[in-house]
């Protein structure tokens, strides 16, 4: 999948942890606790729906490396090149 590709699918799970939440709004650069305050169960919630969707194992380590959709986009794509 595409950094482009992954972007989508973060964004598709991003409204169905947070559905308030308008993902044609959701820059690149947008903090998942900062500026769109999602919690830390959302971001647990996050984390194991992109699990499950991807079988992408994100360690707690790696958080920051998913805090805005682009930086997940890009942490995603390489980690699925990777398998």
């Amino acid at each position: 999948m595409t950094q482009t590709d992954m972007r989508a699918v973060f964004l598709e799970e991003l409204t169905r942890v947070a559905p308030d939440i308008d993902p044609a709004g959701v820059s690149d650069g947008d903090h998942l606790q900062d500026d769109l305050e999602l919690d830390s169960m959302d971001i647990l919630n996050l984390v194991a729906a992109l699990h499950q969707r991807l079988g992408i194992e994100i360690p707690e380590a790696d958080y920051p490396r998913i805090a805005t959709a682009g930086a997940a986009a890009a942490y995603l794509s390489a980690a699925a090149a990777a398998d």
